[in-house]
């Protein structure tokens, strides 16, 4: 259902013409009036906690509207403070320091969900809008959380339960197929950290160190990895982007495919509706990503669920009408979504992962001269082994092409390959 203002904007779209040089003063004053918007509009303050690539990336999104950003980050060489001219650094952990952040904005987002969830209840309490807000995030900082919700929703997910030592993990692997079984902490884990390959009781002691709740779940037979990307608005609109394969290596996701080969319209669509409904019932405001397993007899299980801009939805920078970035602006801002169609029929995204090679800068040369088409992000880290630094997009209309484009980049860039 559309708020008041929304629907008093989406009436202005559709009934008032474009404003011309010949519009009077009273016409614009009955313009401003009709689509509900106060006599003077400023540009509003997005206030963002983190300073990593995807705060970059979105803030970077904003850019073109004219949009104000202001940062918390940990340190001022962080990703994104290289960046956005106004940086608080502070700790999102400590309360004072996000209640002083907050002020001035008009809303605050993130580029991850560790922001512990008593601090966020406390900051809208105070009267903060938090998008997404504390119990969709809920959902995203604990995978019992997570697992419980879907399970009440009727959301297809893998067979799991919480364990309280490794004689119950053993005992969770009895009760279906038995070994292996993955063991995960349910907060904290992000990129392969905090996730388990047991395929043994004495292999699953480490997951019980760190001291929090363990979530076991069966070894899927899966055929491959998906993910569903889609941004909800806080009045209900929501747009999907094409259901992409994530391909995965050592645990870090290492190339994405847009649209994901081979896949059904059926399952395709199936995966979509899945998303939308996850964002809906949790009530998600911004972006979602839904991580996706497609099993070899032609299903599709939920894997993980991530509530802000995501890796698996780098490639809309350049294959999309409007990236995922700037959808999650809008989205937190309450403004009407943006296209989430595809610009070509096929685009990869390869991360770009440090190695040996640190001047990644010598490589533009050759990656520039080789592929005009190639778009290089690169987060402004330092380069170290097997850290995300950047990642490229490739599009093209021939799909092992765009693939053989996207990985000799990468791979060059990282230093690799040397021809």
């Amino acid at each position: 259902m559309l708020t008041t203002r929304t629907a008093a904007r989406a009436r202005c779209s559709r009934s008032v013409p474009d404003p011309t040089p010949a519009v009077t003063k009273h016409s614009r004053r009955r313009l401003r009036n009709l689509c509900g918007y106060p006599k003077r509009v400023t540009f509003p303050v997005v206030g963002m906690v983190g300073g990593g690539q995807l705060a970059r990336m979105t803030h970077e999104a904003g850019i073109p509207l004219g949009l104000k950003f202001k940062l918390l980050s940990d340190t001022p060489q962080d990703s994104a403070a290289q960046v956005v001219s106004e940086v608080v650094v502070g700790d999102y952990r400590d309360l004072d320091t996000l209640r002083d952040f907050a002020r001035g904005c008009d809303v605050i987002t993130f580029d991850h969900e560790h922001v512990p969830a008593e601090h966020l209840a406390a900051l809208e309490a105070d009267g903060v809008v938090v998008r997404p807000g504390r119990a969709a995030l809920a959902h995203a900082q604990d995978k019992g959380v997570m697992r419980a919700r879907l399970d009440a929703i009727g959301a297809p997910s893998p067979r799991h339960r919480i364990v309280a030592d490794p004689a119950d993990a053993a005992a969770f692997a009895a009760e279906g197929d038995g070994f292996p079984i993955i063991l995960k902490t349910v907060r904290g884990g992000y990129d392969g950290k905090g996730v388990w390959f047991v395929r043994k009781a004495e292999d699953a002691h480490d997951a019980f160190l760190a001291g929090v709740p363990v979530l076991a779940e069966e070894k899927v037979d899966f055929a491959r990895e998906l993910a569903a990307n889609i941004v909800r608005s806080p009045h209900g609109q929501a747009v999907a982007y094409p259901v992409v394969e994530s391909r995965q290596v050592d645990g870090v996701c290492d190339t994405v495919i847009a649209p994901a080969p081979g896949l059904s319209e059926e399952l395709s669509g199936q995966a979509q509706e899945l998303a939308l409904r996850i964002a809906k019932e949790l009530d998600v405001v911004g972006h979602l990503a839904v991580e996706l397993f497609e099993t070899r007899d032609g299903r599709i299980l939920v894997n993980e669920l991530a509530m802000r801009p995501h890796n698996s939805g780098h490639w809309t920078q350049d294959g999309a009408v409007t990236s995922q970035f700037a959808n999650h602006v809008r989205a937190v801002l309450d403004l009407p979504l943006g296209d989430p169609r595809p610009r070509a029929k096929w685009t990869v995204m390869s991360n770009v992962l440090g190695g040996d090679f640190p001047d990644m800068y010598a490589a533009y040369l050759h990656c520039m001269a080789r592929d005009p088409q190639l778009k290089i992000h690169m987060y402004g880290k330092d380069v170290k082994p097997g850290r995300k630094v950047g990642h490229v997009n490739t599009y093209g209309d021939d799909l092992d092409d765009v693939l053989e484009r996207a990985r000799h980049a990468a791979d060059y860039l990282r230093g690799t390959i040397v021809e």
